[in-house]
């Protein structure tokens, strides 16, 4: 076997393979039977005397995600098994591709970012829930030609701040033709997004909408399974997101 670089770290799937020195090579994981997937953000609100509502947020937002799995042979079940114990519960964190977001809906925008990001048009603070987003250094984004991303698209921000593994989902899309205030320059997109930027973006940061990657820990300190009659392995598991 070949020496290679680093160990899997995305949960084994159809398309994220494992082998059995734990490089991503090898053996492609089970898909799933189902996906929950929960956006968490608590609030705080009250009302004054006049009946005036104020509101805020009052911590940090978080995905979480339950995924369900068909039953499994063992030589389906073990690697998904060996690799949720080798992180050690919430010790090791580890990423997550769900199938719903892993290529963008519109067919022309997924195969324009299969091989090419958008990149942020200024720097952002954290907390923002707008930005402009273009082709990047190269200009490598025509709007007619490769269309736009859409509400409900996932993606995450690449750049300057290694440590900014937040994965946020697009709301709203406006563009040089559709727009409410002020129209975006040719060939870019001003996207809303959900929740607030968790850390600041700097201009020509990366945004990736092919194939995002949701930074998760496993919830609980028990990795539990069931054996069927069948001899077939029975199993889920709930993840949240980290950062």
């Amino acid at each position: 076997m070949a020496q290679f670089s680093e160990f899997q770290n995305v949960l084994p799937d159809p398309n994220n393979s494992i082998g059995s020195a734990g490089q991503s090579a090898g053996t492609a994981g089970p898909g799933y039977k189902s996906v929950k997937m929960t956006s968490e953000q608590p609030y705080m609100r009250s009302r004054t005397n006049s009946g005036r509502l104020i509101a805020r947020a009052t911590a940090f937002h978080k995905w979480k995600i339950n995924i369900t799995y068909n039953p499994m042979t063992r030589a389906e079940f073990e690697p998904i098994y060996t690799f949720l114990l080798q992180q050690r519960g919430p010790l090791n964190p580890f990423y997550v591709s769900l199938p719903q977001y892993r290529v963008p809906q519109d067919s022309n925008f997924a195969t324009h970012v299969a091989s090419n990001d958008l990149a942020v048009t200024s720097a952002h603070a954290a907390g923002k829930t707008i930005m402009t987003l273009d082709g990047g250094s190269d200009g490598n984004y025509t709007i007619a030609a490769d269309n736009t991303p859409t509400p409900g698209d996932l993606f995450t921000v690449a750049g300057t701040d290694s440590n900014h593994e937040k994965a946020y989902m697009v709301t709203r899309v406006e563009t040089p033709t559709d727009y409410k205030d002020t129209a975006p320059s040719a060939n870019t997109v001003r996207i809303h997004f959900v929740p607030g930027l968790a850390r600041a973006v700097a201009n020509n940061d990366e945004v990736k909408f092919h194939n995002p990657f949701i930074k998760v820990v496993r919830v609980g300190n028990i990795e539990e399974y069931s054996l069927n009659t069948n001899n077939l392995y029975q199993f889920s598991l709930n993840l949240e997101e980290v950062q």
